[in-house]
């Protein structure tokens, strides 16, 4: 079972960066797909990002702005999140599934989930 650790989270203002980070337990890379969810409270989870086989996929509202990388040594995966807006706001999950060779958007598609890390942008 692979365990996920997210750290990086905190508070930023408007137009600010944050660096998340999550580490596992044992190597994903050409075993699984790493994505980054988030959810705002009192809304369902979304999608942010994923890194798979098959490439990078990011969410339309954070397209050019958020940008993820590997550290394939470390087992960790960053997520660099610029020209933060306060509706980014939310706690933040990485998660890995068994999809290196696809991709998914999908939150059931992913099997395991880090205990997420809160990310605040005050206006």
């Amino acid at each position: 079972q692979v365990q996920l650790v997210e750290s990086g989270g905190g508070l930023v203002q408007a137009g600010g960066s944050l660096r998340l980070s999550c580490t596992a337990s044992e190597r994903t890379v050409n075993m699984y797909s790493v994505g980054w969810f988030r959810q705002a409270a009192g809304k369902e989870r979304e999608f942010v990002a994923t890194w798979s086989g098959v490439g990078t996929n990011y969410a339309d509202p954070v397209k050019g702005r958020f940008t993820m990388s590997r550290d394939n040594a470390k087992n960790t995966v960053h997520l660099q999140m610029n020209s933060l807006k306060p509706e980014d706001t939310a706690v933040y999950y990485c998660a890995a599934g068994r999809l290196w060779h696809t991709t998914s958007r999908a939150p059931r598609d992913y099997d395991y989930w880090g205990q997420g890390t809160q990310v605040t942008v005050a206006s």
